[in-house]
């Protein structure tokens, strides 16, 4: 009787927690809530294709330079051609692709590819602005201001005048004189689903090969040393920002399993930091842990723009180390807000950082950034 009446009571007690579940629609009744309209609304601020989620407005040409040149241009250049920061945005389109609408040069093997050379839809551009720049500031543009910069980069890509207003009435229009607006292709099986048409086979036909596979590669030849620079450093013609680096030439290859160790190795190492009122002392739980430091910049994205021997976008960690030498508070404070000028025209944008990761990196930079 006593086994039957414990049943009794667990199976009314899932019941009940099975109505809870229903009612609250979460595995974890009693914890957060429905999202607002308002809420949902500052979220859901994507633009299709078809132009659904774009909001109404406007932007002139002429407005949109001005505020190119203000928020713009230092990153992508005057008439956004500028590849030292980012890949170049214009250029490489002709009167002919508007009127083809596709760009011919994407069949050159040898052109740079810009992104309106590439881009199919004017939605994107429109979206990417809107939620995303200016770099450091997104969602900082008004909606007209978006409008108006959109203008800007259709202008000087020459798909329309100079007295051009882009709006929400006027922008499906606009979308049939872009470059490439039958570049992009669905015909693919990419997608699993039956919502687009075209070809449900895979693109490729590979089979897998897991034997005889080789246990190590190796090189069958290699640059000579006195070739590596023969067209200067690699590594200082290749751009600061994306996934190529160039190779640094302008010292011999490592050889051996352990190349990269030794390449580190070979590193300037910067001087020590002297002891001053800020610097961690010896021993204490205050002194530069570089390995929880690492892994603390790695966790806030600071690595996409500092390496800690190389200038990336930003400077390195030792050269910061360098000029800061001791000045812990100092750092800790300009992680947190930012800042622009000090090591170029690039702005590093406050960081949404705790006070104590701020600290603990500060730091360690502080007291030299050491590996």
């Amino acid at each position: 009787m006593f086994s039957f009446r414990n049943a009794l009571i667990a199976v009314s007690v899932s019941a009940l927690a099975g109505v809870a579940f229903g009612q609250s629609g979460t595995s974890f009744p009693g914890i957060g809530r429905a999202a607002t309209s308002k809420e949902v609304a500052a979220w859901d601020i994507d633009v299709r294709p078809d132009f659904k989620g774009l909001p109404a407005g406007s932007g002139s040409v002429a407005k949109g330079q001005d505020v190119w040149e203000s928020k713009c241009s230092q990153c992508h250049g005057i008439f956004g051609d500028s590849g030292s920061v980012f890949s170049p945005l214009i250029g490489g389109t002709t009167t002919e692709d508007v009127k083809a609408g596709h760009v011919a040069k994407l069949l050159d093997p040898t052109a740079g590819r810009t992104t309106f050379m590439k881009v199919a839809t004017l939605s994107t551009i429109w979206d990417y602005i809107n939620r995303a720049m200016p770099w450091n500031a997104p969602k900082s543009l008004t909606t007209d201001e978006v409008y108006a910069v959109t203008a800007f980069m259709l202008n000087l890509s020459n798909i329309v005048p100079d007295d051009f207003v882009l709006s929400d009435k006027n922008i499906a229009q606009t979308q049939e004189r872009m470059p490439n607006r039958y570049g992009m292709t669905t015909a693919h099986a990419l997608w699993p689903g039956t919502e687009f048409k075209g070809a449900k086979e895979p693109d490729t036909k590979n089979v897998a090969c897991m034997k005889d596979c080789a246990a190590e590669p190796k090189v069958g030849s290699f640059l000579p040393d006195f070739a590596r620079d023969a067209h200067g450093n690699l590594a200082d013609q290749n751009r600061l920002v994306g996934p190529q680096r160039g190779a640094d030439t302008s010292r011999p290859e490592p050889k051996g399993p352990l190349a990269a160790a030794i390449a580190v190795s070979q590193a300037p190492v910067p001087p020590k930091a002297p002891a001053t009122a800020n610097a961690p002392a010896p021993g204490t739980a205050a002194a530069a842990d570089s390995k929880t430091a690492l892994a603390l910049a790695e966790k806030n994205n600071c690595t996409a723009c500092h390496a800690v021997d190389k200038k990336i976008l930003g400077p390195a960690f030792m050269d910061i180390a360098k000029k800061h030498a001791g000045k812990a508070d100092y750092l800790a404070a300009k992680i947190k807000s930012g800042g622009s000028g000090v090591w170029g025209p690039i702005p590093m944008p406050p960081q949404t950082i705790t006070d104590a990761e701020a600290k603990a990196i500060a730091t360690w930079l502080a007291a030299g950034a050491t590996k």
